[in-house]
């Protein structure tokens, strides 16, 4: 538990240490000895005696007011909001920073307890796995007792030891990070696994975090736009950032670029490698065999050598079992639980395998949304799936990565048989519009469809699965578990995609019910 006697005095010396607090503050006297226990930017989630945070561009002072209708003691907030809140509330103490992302992480780590001193901390980056290896990882640490001593921070979900709720953000702003790894400590979990995107190193989200292991998986062009990263070069050296944070490295000799970071990874106290096919990495794998849904291999660490099981498609999955292996032995975790762990592995939209009755069609739920990531996955289908007709559905996002509307269909356009091109977070953009870029840039001699509404782009790819001469697996990608659609500045609420295809399935099935039973 959090016992420390933290006051508005304290958090206002430590900024001042920082250099983050301005002259603008208004504390007062009879304010220096307030207790504060924690810190949140949501008004929703206040509670007595926390520090609440005004930030984000659609802050309104509605927000405050009700902030402090539920208990928080003070605010912190920009200086460009000073004068307004202090009009506001010019009653209600107040800390302005200088730099609000900075002094909301520092201020935020203190009010909860530097939970991360009582917790050892996994954190995994790189443009793609990060959720399934962060998901095997917690696999091996729980050992047979799901939710014991793993809390788990993602793009999928977050489980705190209290609550287990779908994530917003892959790392979420620095008092939510606070409060999970906070009520981690206080439920008693060992560990904390969570995923570190290249915003949150940018935009100081995971600032002061103590991380026991970084792992990095690799590094390919993604999220360059002026939305995320300007340039290529903003997008790796925000990366390489997470190295600066952390007592070991773990690093994937597989990985383009990797002798710069591997440059940055020795900064590390201790550097540990791995890689598929790398006899000269720490740890390494080979025999790595695919076949109907499992992947196998021969793993080697310094301690041991032994097989391995996944029970998910994708060779390329073996390059995240290997990162979660080398954390998880880092941690001094025994090779059998390792195994185990790994063999049980379950990840919501990654490579997510459904079968339907006769077998004619299967289905492949899966999160790939960028060039490398489809540049992995398709030929790992085309291995897996011989013989079977290749249908992929995805769309590309609208307002940002803009490259993925071209990059995407030509990459997939090498392996598949057809190609469904539909709604996939269009933002302020026209599905249509998006789709005429995709289908523009797809191979010549590959057919394709545009069907914007993303159920009925599912049910037509079942129907030409079902309808195909010979075995077929349908790929429905790009949004694996997100539940909502990003259109027009709103999240609408959407149907998971492994949802649509089995009522698809069931829908055909049922209008053709001989067909189905052969």
């Amino acid at each position: 538990m959090n016992t420390s006697l933290l006051t508005l005095a304290d958090l206002a010396q430590l900024l001042t240490t920082k250099g983050l607090l301005s002259d603008a503050t208004t504390l007062g006297q009879d304010a220096q000895d307030i207790a504060v226990t924690g810190a949140d930017c949501d008004s929703r989630v206040v509670e007595p005696h926390h520090l609440f945070i005004c930030k984000g561009t659609a802050f309104k002072s509605a927000y405050l007011v009700s902030a402090r209708e539920k208990g928080a003691c003070a605010y912190l907030a920009d200086e460009a909001h000073a004068d307004e809140l202090s009009s506001l509330m010019p009653d209600f103490p107040a800390l302005i920073a200088t730099d609000l992302r900075e002094a909301m992480a520092w201020a935020a780590k203190a009010a909860y307890g530097n939970p991360d001193e009582s917790l050892s901390i996994i954190g995994i980056t790189g443009t793609k796995g990060k959720s399934t290896t962060t998901y095997m990882l917690r696999a091996i640490l729980e050992g047979n007792e799901p939710y014991s001593a793993c809390g788990l921070i993602g793009s999928i979900e977050t489980y705190d030891g209290m609550t287990s709720q779908e994530s917003v953000n892959t790392t979420p702003e620095s008092p939510d990070l606070w409060r999970y790894l906070a009520h981690m400590r206080d439920r008693g979990l060992s560990y904390a696994v969570m995923e570190v995107s290249s915003q949150a190193l940018k935009y100081d989200r995971v600032l002061g975090l103590k991380l026991d292991i970084a792992g990095f998986l690799n590094i390919g062009e993604d999220h360059i736009s002026p939305l995320e990263h300007p340039n290529w070069d903003d997008y790796f050296q925000s990366k390489l950032k997470i190295f600066s944070q952390a007592r070991c490295a773990v690093v994937n000799l597989n990985s383009d670029h990797v002798d710069e970071i591997l440059d940055r990874a020795r900064t590390c106290k201790k550097l540990v490698t791995f890689g598929a096919g790398r006899p000269d990495a720490d740890i390494w794998a080979e025999d790595i065999e695919s076949s109907c849904g499992f992947v196998t291999f021969l793993c080697h660490t310094p301690a041991w050598s032994g097989p391995i099981t996944l029970t998910m498609p994708g060779t390329f999955n073996v390059e995240n079992a290997l990162c979660a292996i080398a954390c998880a032995t880092e941690l001094g975790v025994p090779s059998e639980q390792i195994a185990e762990g790994l063999a049980r592995t379950k990840v919501p939209g990654r490579m997510e395998l459904i079968r339907t009755p006769n077998a004619k069609v299967t289905g492949i739920v899966d999160f790939a949304h960028n060039k490398m990531a489809f540049e992995k996955f398709f030929p790992s289908v085309v291995k897996d799936f011989p013989d079977h007709h290749v249908i992929a559905v995805f769309g590309a996002t609208g307002d940002k990565a803009t490259e993925r509307r071209f990059e995407l269909p030509a990459v997939a356009g090498k392996f598949a048989d057809c190609l469904i091109f539909t709604k996939d977070d269009p933002g302020h953009e026209q599905v249509e519009d998006i789709c005429r870029a995709m289908a523009d840039s797809t191979p010549k001699d590959v057919p394709t469809e545009t069907i914007p509404d993303r159920k009925a782009a599912i049910a037509r790819a079942v129907e030409l699965g079902f309808e195909a001469d010979g075995p077929a697996v349908v790929c429905v990608l790009g949004r694996g578990t997100e539940g909502v659609q990003h259109e027009c500045g709103k999240l609408i609420p959407a149907p998971l995609d492994a949802d649509l295809f089995q009522d698809a399935v069931r829908d055909w099935c049922a209008k053709h019910p001989e067909d189905a039973k052969a």
